[in-house]
C-alpha cells in the first residue's frame, strides 16, 4: 500500500491549514514498514541447521556425511517454512516490532528538522504501516505545555483509518486534530515564515 500523488496534495493542503491557524510547524512522514524481517529466515535456519548435528550426534550413531545431509535439508526447510511475510511476523515479538518503529520516529523527528523550529513548536506525525504503529511526537516548546494524552485522539484517528486501508485520510483526520490542538496552545497571532515544507515525507 502506498500513498498516491493525489493523496500527497490533500495531505500537503490538510497541513497548509492547519498551519494557519497556529505558530507551530506540522511534518508528516510514511512508513510502510521500520523493521527489515528479509535476514530472519536465514538467521532462524542456520540456528536449526547448526544445532541439529549437535542432536543428532548425541542421539544417534548417523555417519558424518549422512548428519551432514541432514543439516542442508533442515537449513533449506527451515528457511521456508519461514519465509513467508506472515511467518517472519511470528518470529518478532510485538512489543519489539513497535520499539523498532518508534526508534524510526525518534530518529525521523530529527532528520526531518522537526527540532530546528525556532520556538521548538514542531510535531511529527509518524505511521508505520507493517507495524500498525502510530505515533506523534511533539518538541519540547510544545511538549512542555500540551500533555501527550492531547494528542491521543490524533493517534486513534490514524489507526482506525490505517485498520480500514485509508491512510491518508487518517492523516488528513489527525493533521486537523493537531492543528486544533496547536492552534489552542500556540495561535498564530502575526505572519510567520513556514520553516518546515507541507509535505508527507515517505521512507
Amino acid at each position: 500500500m502506498s500513498i498516491s500523488a493525489n493523496d500527497r496534495e490533500r495531505i500537503s493542503r490538510a497541513i497548509h491549514v492547519a498551519e494557519a491557524e497556529t505558530s507551530g510547524e506540522i511534518v508528516c512522514v510514511f512508513a510502510k514498514r521500520s523493521f527489515d524481517a528479509a535476514p530472519l529466515p536465514f538467521i532462524f535456519a542456520a540456528v536449526v541447521a547448526l544445532a541439529l548435528p549437535w542432536l543428532l550426534v548425541a542421539t544417534t550413531a548417523m555417519p558424518v556425511l549422512r548428519i551432514l545431509s541432514f543439516q542442508i535439508i533442515a537449513f533449506v526447510a527451515a528457511a521456508a517454512l519461514v519465509w513467508p511475510p506472515r511467518m517472519r511476523r511470528l518470529l518478532v515479538p510485538p512489543a519489539l516490532r513497535r520499539a523498532i518503529a518508534g526508534r524510526v520516529a525518534a530518529e525521523q523527528f530529527v532528520s526531518r528538522g522537526v527540532a530546528e523550529t525556532k520556538d521548538r513548536s514542531g510535531i511529527l506525525i509518524f505511521v508505520s504501516l507493517a507495524e500498525r504503529y502510530a505515533r506523534i511526537i511533539a518538541d519540547e516548546g510544545i511538549a512542555a505545555r500540551v500533555p501527550q494524552s492531547e494528542w491521543q485522539g490524533a493517534v486513534d484517528a490514524l489507526v482506525a483509518h490505517m485498520r480500514g486501508g485509508r491512510i491518508a485520510d487518517g492523516y488528513v483526520t489527525a493533521i486537523a486534530d493537531c492543528g486544533r490542538v496547536l492552534a489552542n496552545h500556540f495561535p498564530r497571532h502575526e505572519p510567520k515564515a513556514n520553516e518546515l515544507r507541507d509535505r508527507i515525507y515517505t521512507v
